[in-house]
């Protein structure tokens, strides 16, 4: 019997009674965005997708098509800077939690193995519910390179598509878990585009009026950089290019082959709190504004600092702050067309389009998700990864408000007695945020009375039980291995943000006493050098990645130290 040997969690004709079931308890349409918009009036252009038809896998370590073989790195070192091949980054083993032993390749045998993707960001960028206008306080309210997350994340699809198995091992890939934030405000349509780029679909990037772009980039005010305008716009003073007709190539609808594998979801704070951050006090306002036909584009700087400094802190979990902003800034209010496909989704909708089948994909039914879920008003599971392995999905958005996460007792007694009813298998558990960034204990409003946990709980009861070997996560945008008390915790780089990677992760049995995690980046299928000219579905990949590198302030360290990136992180075995 093959060792990575992927049990699905319900077969096909569960789902459709779970699918019945949850359209009948939840009373929504379960496919958000697209279906009912006449798309004639969009640029009809479609680049054919690849195919979903992986290579053979060799059976044998490879490096091609990963940053083991190359990376994309900046060619220049002043103004917008190009890319092209860099060098490829090493491997580094680390034993800070077991010696390597002499053998170990000749000797290990494959437990799992399989990719992580985090924080896409798939952004309706004509939004209203953004918050462009804080860009001056933080690079996270807007990058110039948004309006081609759909083409980056697609071509992301291509490249896990053509892995010839995993790297480090050549065992077959036997799932994708997405990691969270793989939305961005928290919308109908964003949803929609997630689901159809990673289970295969036709997406058409756009909100509003179906004929023209509506947002922040051809606004004229020069916080922003126009593409394809000669506004001496704050980007082109840096070196932007003027590209005629990006944006609408960027609103043009794009396929998808959708993944190859199984996939799973893990929700981030980004999935189901407007901006992230908002646990409305006042659903009935957000979702009004956010179908309707105003947007701010600009703010005076000093307010905008105060406002930031809100956000960033937590101190308006219920966005009044942000609803008071709106009004009072009601004269710069820009009209644009309204459309319901903006409308925020509840975190049962969040769920039940999961088990949509229209979504389904290569399964499983649900992505994790099951009715169970949608009954109890949860989004954490655990789910078969092998013979030898389970995998554990958590929720750590906190639904009281705040971008930074924690779990409610129940969750976590869930999770002590999940372990304690696996402890004969080895287990890898995925949650959005870090531990680093579970500092945020604010009560549960369904729950007032249930107590909330931070990170260093969590990490001292994953401590307790010898068979958790990883906690995988994201939230951070940034590259990073921490070792713990007899487990690893991996968190990787964003989709959005330069270096723009995903990670495949391996599980080994050393035979000597020993287990291995295998950690190897990997970037989109777009090439690395770009092309102005080329606005065809691959070329928009390239640009998307090209112009994150260029984002002004950007955080330059989110690809970490070569420790954080392809490595062989050694453990004991239990």
């Amino acid at each position: 019997m093959p060792r990575t040997r992927l049990v699905t969690d319900l077969d096909r004709r569960s789902f459709l009674t779970v699918a019945g079931a949850v359209t009948a308890s939840t009373g929504i349409a379960l496919t958000f965005g697209g279906g009912g918009r006449a798309s004639a009036a969009r640029p009809e252009s479609v680049t054919p997708a690849l195919s979903r038809t992986a290579p053979p896998p060799p059976l044998a370590p490879y490096t091609s098509g990963t940053t083991l073989q190359t990376v994309a790195a900046p060619l220049g070192g002043s103004g917008f800077r190009r890319l092209g091949d860099g060098p490829a980054w090493p491997r580094v083993v680390r034993s800070e939690l077991a010696a390597a032993k002499r053998g170990r390749d000749e000797r290990r045998t494959p437990l799992a193995a399989f990719v992580q993707l985090t924080d896409l960001h798939i952004v309706d960028v004509q939004h209203p519910l953004r918050y462009e206008f804080l860009r001056a306080q933080t690079t996270s309210a807007w990058r110039p390179q948004e309006p081609l997350t759909v083409a980056g994340a697609v071509s992301l699809v291509e490249r896990v598509n053509a892995l010839r198995g995993a790297p480090a091992t050549g065992a077959p890939l036997s799932f994708v878990m997405t990691t969270g934030d793989t939305t961005d405000n928290n919308a109908r349509c964003e949803l929609d585009w997630y689901l159809r780029v990673l289970s295969g679909g036709t997406i058409t990037p756009d909100t509003g009026d179906p004929r023209r772009y509506e947002g922040v980039q051809d606004s004229g005010l020069p916080l922003y950089w126009h593409p394809g305008d000669a506004i001496r716009d704050a980007d082109k003073r840096l070196g932007f290019p003027r590209i005629d007709g990006l944006l609408d190539a960027a609103r043009r609808p794009v396929r998808s082959p959708g993944l190859n594998v199984p996939w799973y979801a893990t929700v981030g704070n980004h999935d189901v709190l407007p901006g992230g951050c908002y646990a409305p006090g006042d659903e009935g306002w957000f979702r009004d504004f956010a179908v309707g036909g105003r947007k701010l584009m600009s703010l005076d700087e000093e307010r905008g600092k105060a406002f930031w400094r809100t956000v960033k802190k937590g101190l308006d979990p219920k966005g009044a702050d942000f609803r008071e902003l709106m009004r009072t800034e009601a004269r710069r209010l820009r009209p644009v067309t309204p459309d319901p496909d903006r409308a925020p989704f509840t975190p049962a909708e969040y769920v039940a389009a999961h088990l949509d089948p229209a979504h389904t994909g290569p399964g499983p039914a649900g992505h994790g998700f099951t009715a169970e879920n949608v009954d109890s008003g949860t989004r954490h599971y655990t789910f078969r990864i092998s013979d030898e392995v389970i995998g554990i999905s958590l929720d750590t958005t906190d639904p009281g408000g705040h971008y930074e996460g924690s779990l409610g007792t129940a969750q976590l007694s869930w999770l002590e007695r999940t372990l304690k009813n696996n402890k004969d298998a080895y287990a890898i558990v995925f949650s959005h945020h870090t531990g680093a960034s579970m500092r945020n204990e604010r009560p549960d409003p369904a729950h007032p009375d249930e107590a909330r946990h931070g990170g260093d709980e969590l990490t001292a009861l994953l401590e307790k039980h010898a068979g958790v070997v990883a906690w995988v996560n994201g939230h951070s945008h940034k590259n990073a291995i921490t070792a713990h008390d007899g487990f690893w915790e991996i968190s990787t780089a964003s989709h959005i943000d330069f270096p723009q990677l995903a990670r495949v992760i391996e599980l080994t049995d050393n035979g000597d006493g020993t287990l291995s995690l295998f950690t190897t980046l990997i970037e989109s299928s777009a090439p690395h050098r770009t092309d102005f000219e080329d606005l065809s579905q691959p070329g928009l990949a390239a640009l998307y990645r090209e112009i994150s590198l260029n984002v002004p302030g950007a955080k330059q360290t989110l690809s970490g130290t070569p420790a954080d990136r392809n490595t062989e992180l050694v453990l004991p075995k239990p």
